[in-house]
């Protein structure tokens, strides 16, 4: 194209600029005709359903085939245990609920009670919380949390609970002189049988070498442990207080009364034996009264069967 020498220079550089932004104006409309992307456009990413649906199936989440109800005794230690499948980046955490207090992060304690620890075990991804000599006041619930948003948690109950010992009998024991003193004890409500079952005598330790020298303790452990106490030839100086204490748990006491044969002393003339005579006598007479109740139903019931086919003769 030729110019005028007369056109000026300020004049060319305008005409330029409406070149040019003819120019743009028509790749514009060409592109956006023509359905191609513009830089914008291209640089946002959405991802696939199928990649939604695999980080879904990916999160970490609890094995709830493990137990959420533990017991442990008082002075041992506690394990509770949480199974965490793909943890990937993600931390696991126990807290206590009562009073929403972290107690330990992975491995790493965070309280300032030592009795406090996590163990993690790699080939069973479980991490299991250790409370070492655990106490009444340990008990309650516990929760182990996974650190994703929002928060996993499983729930975990601590009992903490200490063997209760029974000996059967009452509180006293009537025994005959020369007869064999036999005292069964039990201890329950302990997730593991005691380690030992002592037995006392007026607060003197009995065992199985004692000078008594007819003394035979025995034990038997399952689902409650049973301790038994046999002193055989009971003599008068066997009378007193005879007591079971088993190691970490409670003790019970029985007081033994030895006395020589045809004596009877007052405590078995009145209580006890009065009053199993008198149930005796009370249960005698409900059953006879159950018997008798029975009989006039089963009378009544007959009777009423013979009028219904009694034939009945009208006078006329």
């Amino acid at each position: 194209m030729c110019f005028p020498a007369t056109v000026s220079l300020p004049l060319l550089l305008v005409l330029l600029a409406c070149c040019i932004g003819v120019s743009n104006a028509f790749l514009n409309q060409r592109t956006k005709d023509t359905g191609y992307n513009t830089f914008d456009d291209t640089s946002t990413d959405f991802p696939s359903h199928n990649s939604i649906t695999a980080s879904k199936w990916n999160e970490p989440y609890f094995d709830n085939s493990i137990a959420n109800n533990v017991s442990a005794l008082v002075g041992k230690s506690a394990y509770l245990s949480c199974k965490v499948r793909n943890l990937g980046n993600k931390t696991v955490s126990w807290i206590r609920h009562r009073d929403i207090h972290i107690l330990t992060v992975g491995t790493y304690t965070y309280t300032t009670d030592q009795r406090f620890q996590t163990a993690y075990h790699r080939d069973f991804n479980e991490w299991t919380l250790q409370i070492k000599w655990a106490q009444k006041r340990d008990a309650g619930v516990y929760e182990c949390q996974i650190s994703t948003i929002p928060i996993k948690s499983f729930s975990v109950r601590l009992n903490v609970v200490e063997p209760v010992a029974t000996i059967l009998g009452g509180q006293d024991l009537f025994v005959d002189k020369g007869s064999t003193i036999n005292l069964t004890c039990t201890i329950r409500f302990g997730p593991e049988p005691p380690g030992h079952i002592f037995w006392y005598h007026e607060n003197k330790e009995i065992t199985a070498e004692s000078p008594r020298g007819s003394v035979d303790i025995k034990r038997i452990y399952g689902e409650w442990t049973t301790s038994y106490l046999l002193i055989r030839n009971a003599n008068i100086a066997d009378s007193g207080v005879y007591t079971c204490a088993p190691a970490g748990g409670s003790q019970t006491s029985i007081k033994v009364h030895v006395f020589l044969h045809g004596e009877r002393p007052e405590a078995m003339q009145t209580g006890t034996s009065t009053y199993f005579a008198d149930k005796s006598y009370i249960m005698h007479t409900l059953l006879v009264a159950i018997i008798i109740s029975i009989y006039n139903i089963f009378r009544d019931y007959n009777s009423s069967i013979l009028i219904e086919h009694m034939p009945i003769d009208y006078i006329t």
